[in-house]
């Protein structure tokens, strides 16, 4: 077999396992850039105008809490929502990001399934979610005292990834 036959066969293999190690990987489980620096700077109008604004500073509070980026068009934030309703009720602080929703829209969503969040902040232009890395919604970050994201969930909360990823990290928390 002359070499210059084999050039397809090799390409075909190339490909094949270039496929292969690609059915191996997890998207969801796309490590951030972000983890372990500090919140980008940002500072939000809130959803409630009597409510306070969602900023970079109202994440450095002392307290470790969750930010959920949500909408109201977006169908596996309702799937997502009795996770966020739970750790709610286990006296968890999460703020929440509403990202490039209509005003009226985002507190019909939350006036039907009832709001989990301390803070929510307006992002209708979506810049914030673009500094925040978030490639989609839902996701939710995890963030210390400080400042710092820990951990970042991208897709809707389930049993597990609260059990297994969100949990430890909470439980350090100061109440």
């Amino acid at each position: 077999m002359k070499p210059i036959y084999a050039i397809p066969l090799l390409l075909f293999v190339m490909v094949g396992l270039a496929l292969m190690v690609g059915l191996t990987l997890r998207p969801s489980e796309i490590p951030s850039a972000l983890i372990g620096r500090a919140v980008p700077e940002f500072s939000l109008p809130p959803l409630d105008p009597t409510a306070q604004e969602l900023s970079s500073e109202s994440l450095r509070d002392g307290k470790i809490k969750l930010l959920n980026v949500f909408a109201s068009w977006c169908g596996p934030c309702r799937i997502e929502h009795p996770f966020l309703m739970e750790l709610q009720r286990q006296s968890v602080t999460i703020h929440g990001l509403n990202y490039k929703d209509l005003e009226d829209d985002a507190r019909r969503f939350l006036n039907e399934l009832k709001s989990p969040y301390t803070l929510i902040g307006k992002d209708k232009d979506g810049r914030v979610g673009i500094d925040w890395g978030v490639s989609g919604v839902p996701e939710t970050f995890v963030v210390d005292g400080q400042g710092r994201i820990l951990y970042q969930h991208i897709g809707p909360l389930n049993r597990q990834a609260v059990e297994q990823q969100i949990a430890p990290l909470l439980k350090g928390r100061k109440k």
